[in-house]
């Protein structure tokens, strides 16, 4: 009880109440199947939290800055079809492009990330210098990226892309062995990803900018930020990372449809929240981020382990999404 001496309750639940509740669902899950612990799942699941981490680094700068970004998961979609036709196999019969040498992974990477890049700016222009709010603008973007992605995907055959060459199944669904034990490529990938974003916001100007712009956008502009760069900026780099999360998502997966990607940006934003990004703007952490991911990624796969029904899955995370943005807003307007 010592703990708790002097301190306001009121307080504690707010900062910690989500993740009592999300606690107990996964000790829930535990006593349900107390086999979910074995290293296989562990593995497992950080191997599904590798893609999820770019996703969620890419769409935590955006909510910095007191946006959001509903377009996540249709942009993994396009890079995954497009980068799935470019690596497909020689041998495979069913190539789209029979006449199309198999492009290096490099080249690929550097073509999903330019249309990436200019995803990302035109959600970052619309939001910046047309002042389209970032819910209107990038459910906008959401609808036409989908529309122009499934247009590509009728065009080279309307059916799963697969057979991809082994080298870029061996780039995605790789692994690596420590004491014997094996982890997916993609774990290094993500780790990359976590040291890039953790430099960016804590060792640059670009880094403080962004939170400056989040915390307040007109005292940002007065200490001479330019908040519009700022933010095209940001938009631009998360289509980055949206890219390179799609084309490690059609590898891991082993094959690529228009639909892939749907919904990606429920777990992106939910793991943000969770690890502590703030939709008043201006607050959050890379290490955040990260065990937010890693939170949302064992209650994704800890339920389905036991069997829950996929449309109570969207119910239990949809509560928890807005029971994450009440506790942060009412944390918000308390400091107010």
């Amino acid at each position: 009880m010592e703990f708790f001496k002097g301190k306001d309750t009121k307080k504690l639940l707010l900062d910690g109440g989500l993740y009592l509740v999300l606690l107990i669902l996964i000790a829930g899950i535990i006593i349900k199947e107390p086999s979910f612990l074995s290293f296989r799942n562990m593995r497992n699941i950080l191997t599904q939290s590798s893609v999820r981490t770019i996703l969620a680094l890419g769409v935590a700068g955006i909510i910095v800055t007191q946006g959001t970004d509903l377009s996540v998961g249709r942009q993994v979609g396009l890079s995954a079809v497009i980068s799935a036709t470019l690596l497909q196999a020689m041998t495979n019969v069913n190539k789209v492009f029979p006449n199309l040498d198999t492009l290096p992974i490099p080249a690929v990477i550097v073509i999903i990330g330019i249309i990436g890049a200019f995803v990302g700016f035109l959600n970052g222009f619309v939001v910046a210098y047309l002042n389209v709010t970032p819910f209107v603008a990038t459910l906008g973007s959401m609808i036409i990226i989908y529309g122009a992605n499934s247009l590509y995907y009728d065009y080279v055959g309307a059916s799963p892309i697969a057979g991809f060459s082994k080298s870029f199944t061996n780039f995605a669904q790789g692994y690596f062995t420590i004491a014997g034990f094996r982890f997916n490529y993609l774990i290094i990938y993500a780790a990359l990803a976590v040291l890039f974003i953790w430099i960016l916001w804590n060792k640059t100007t670009f880094g403080k900018n962004l939170f400056a712009v989040g915390g307040n956008p007109e005292a940002a502009k007065v200490s001479g930020v330019n908040v519009k760069k700022t933010l095209v900026l940001v938009y631009t780099l998360s289509g980055i990372f949206y890219a390179f999360g799609g084309m490690l998502e059609a590898g891991r997966v082993g094959s690529a449809t228009n639909n892939l990607g749907n919904m990606y940006e429920m777990d992106a934003i939910a793991a943000c929240v969770v690890g502590g990004v703030s939709f008043s703007g201006g607050v959050g952490t890379v290490p955040g981020v990260l065990i937010g991911v890693i939170i949302f990624t064992v209650i994704n796969y800890g339920l389905t382990f036991i069997g829950v029904n996929p449309y109570w899955q969207y119910i239990i995370k949809g509560l928890i999404i807005v029971m994450a943005v009440a506790l942060d807003t009412l944390k918000y307007v308390k400091k107010k």
